[in-house]
């Protein structure tokens, strides 16, 4: 069975910093493309980050230069560093696993989220 769990998730003063991680299990994604997703109360899921197999990265708009998206391969794990966090980026973050980038959104594989609060 294919499992992406998040953890590193909680609360936190604005200006603050938290690390997410999605570890996954059941097999490699190794050769995946894979991404983070947060959903607020009452918004649609959006898109936060991404990360290619090859190691090419792409950001929302609302997170470039605050939040960075690495993976090991080697521990089959995605991380999200998220540094002078906002009120605004309150929600459930998700991570996902495709073949490409652009799949993400319509992948099959997802984790179950992590909840970030930021205070002001």
């Amino acid at each position: 069975q294919v499992q992406l769990v998040e953890s590193g998730g909680g609360l936190v003063q604005a200006g603050g910093s938290l690390r997410l991680s999605c570890a996954a299990s059941g097999r490699t994604f190794s050769n995946y493309a894979k991404g983070w997703f947060r959903q607020a109360p009452g918004a649609e899921r959006e898109f936060v980050a991404a990360i290619s197999w090859s190691g090419s990265t792409v950001y929302a708009d609302s997170v470039k230069g605050r939040f960075t998206i690495s993976r090991d391969n080697a521990k089959n794990t995605l991380y999200l560093q998220m540094n002078s966090l906002k009120p605004e980026d309150t929600a459930v973050y998700y991570c996902a696993a495709a073949q490409t980038i652009a799949l993400l959104y319509r992948s099959d594989y997802w984790g179950q989220g992590t909840q970030v609060t930021v205070s002001s």
